[in-house]
């Protein structure tokens, strides 16, 4: 404040002084001077005062305090499904959501995919994606509510009363060409089935996207389980 008060004063002794030097008659002169005097007076007891005045220390926030506390995302591939005439309902668990402010747990929804995000739930945040649903929903009428430990996404068919066989297209699809593959074709008479079940598998997977892949390796995993499970029955 001092440093601005003194900033104020030498400009108008500055401006004094020009005019004490256009000035032609003597009383005008007398004032101009008594009035520089003064001014000057006043700098230097403002400059006095600064030198004994503390200096104001504006205290530097901690990193703590200034850095925001980093959460760490998890994506979730978890969850159970139901379905009404009207909605799809998707239950996600989560233990102690309900303790989350409302604000903080939103989806983002378009026709044919949903984001439920769940923000600093124990320092984390929570994210569940679904591309791809199955077919259309309407975005407007679809809505999400908090329960104790769950969370329920309620996604609004646009044609109601029509039964979803699955979530989403991919897992439809994989469900379809894994069926398909138990048809004989006209050029596998002479073909070892597990070898042609193999190339449609490995063809599929080559083919198919993240999700497709994903699932596949699935499928395997739990078929080679299965395969040893049963050697060890033997």
């Amino acid at each position: 404040m001092s440093e601005a008060k003194m900033t104020e004063l030498r400009k108008d002794l500055d401006e004094l002084n020009e005019l004490l030097k256009l000035a032609k008659r003597k009383k005008v002169q007398d004032f101009l001077s008594l009035e520089i005097r003064k001014l000057e007076t006043e700098w230097i007891s403002v400059k006095e005062s600064l030198k004994t005045e503390p200096m104001e220390v504006t205290p530097t926030p901690s990193s703590s305090v200034t850095q925001q506390k980093k959460r760490y995302q998890i994506k979730l591939n978890g969850y159970g499904w139901d379905q009404s005439d009207k909605y799809v309902k998707i239950f996600v668990t989560l233990k102690d959501v309900q303790n989350v402010p409302k604000e903080q747990v939103f989806c983002k929804l378009t026709e044919r995919s949903m984001e439920l995000h769940v923000q600093d739930l124990d320092g984390k945040d929570y994210l569940l994606v679904i591309n791809k649903l199955l077919n259309d929903i309407n975005v407007v009428d679809s809505h999400w509510k908090q329960k104790t430990d769950m969370v329920v996404v309620f996604l609004a068919k646009s044609q109601p009363n029509i039964k979803w066989s699955h979530m989403t297209e991919v897992e439809k699809k994989f469900e379809d060409q894994k069926n398909n593959r138990f048809k004989p074709a006209d050029n596998m008479d002479n073909k070892d089935p597990q070898e042609s079940i193999m190339g449609l598998m490995r063809n599929m997977y080559e083919t198919g996207d993240d999700e497709m892949k994903k699932m596949i390796s699935k499928a395997w995993y739990e078929s080679q389980h299965k395969k040893r499970t049963d050697t060890l029955d033997l």
